[in-house]
């Protein structure tokens, strides 16, 4: 892809909302021992260093950090960031249509853009399932995408669905004035993640082009029963663990389809 020579600063708004939701069986015993270990888990300096790692992805300056735990639970950061690496980038390697790295490397520059994270652990008042919901939201501003952070979000949770929207907002101008709406090529979010997680996942593209937006779904192909069980000891029978199996696939398909069916 041919680079853009730009007028002043490129000023696209690129925003990604991620969303991810990990179920358990927690039978009534062990709803309030699930809540804590998530909260402990997933608590506001875990999601702080998830953030940092973020930053450092996508070659940011943290400007200001607010994070905080909740009561009865939860957890909520804000991390501020500004323009990073003073040396020149390569936008056409950074926002290519391939995985970003795990945080070994810093990639890239941007500007006044934010990165959010916020959780919901919560339990179903009837039934034993209990779901663990984390919102994360990166924008960013100028030549780098956030999809690059994508592939290590999607590592640092235990994900059974992954929700992501993509938009590029704005525009920015070339030095003969002309107005461009987006600055990279892009397809599908599919594109930004890796091989070896794609296989695992089944998964659904609502994607409109002609509007830059862009919706990719994902949810787990197989599942065993024993990673869905908060103490893995426990013993059912060959009747119980068929009826736990049933409720655990009812909650992940109506969260993945956004609809119920009970």
């Amino acid at each position: 892809m041919k680079k853009i020579k730009l007028h002043g600063f490129n000023n696209l708004t690129k925003s990604l909302s991620f969303n991810i939701y990990d179920v358990c069986y927690t039978p009534a015993e062990q709803k309030q021992a699930y809540i804590d270990y998530i909260d402990e888990a997933y608590n506001a300096d875990r999601l702080t260093q998830i953030l940092k790692d973020v930053a450092e992805i996508i070659g940011a300056n943290i400007l200001n950090i607010a994070h905080q735990d909740y009561d009865p639970q939860g957890a909520s950061v804000t991390m501020l960031i500004s323009e990073g690496m003073d040396n020149e980038v390569d936008a056409e390697q950074l926002n290519s249509e391939s995985p970003g790295p795990l945080p070994e490397t810093v990639l890239a520059h941007l500007d006044k853009s934010h990165i959010t994270v916020h959780t919901y652990p919560e339990c179903h008042p009837d039934t034993e399932i209990s779901t663990f919901r984390a919102d994360i939201d990166v924008s960013t501003c100028g030549q780098i995408s956030p999809l690059k952070a994508l592939n290590y979000l999607i590592h640092s949770f235990e994900s059974d669905i992954v929700i992501m929207d993509y938009k590029v907002r704005g525009f920015t101008r070339d030095v003969s004035g002309q107005k461009h709406y987006i600055d990279h090529n892009i397809t599908s979010i599919q594109k930004y993640i890796s091989e070896d997680t794609r296989e695992k996942y089944q998964m659904i593209d609502v994607n409109v082009y002609q509007e830059h937006l862009f919706h990719t779904k994902m949810m787990l192909k197989e599942t065993e029963l024993e990673n869905y069980l908060f103490e893995k000891e426990s013993a059912f029978s060959e009747e119980e663990k068929e009826a736990i199996q049933e409720q655990l696939q009812q909650e992940m398909a109506e969260i993945f389809y956004g609809r119920n069916y009970a």
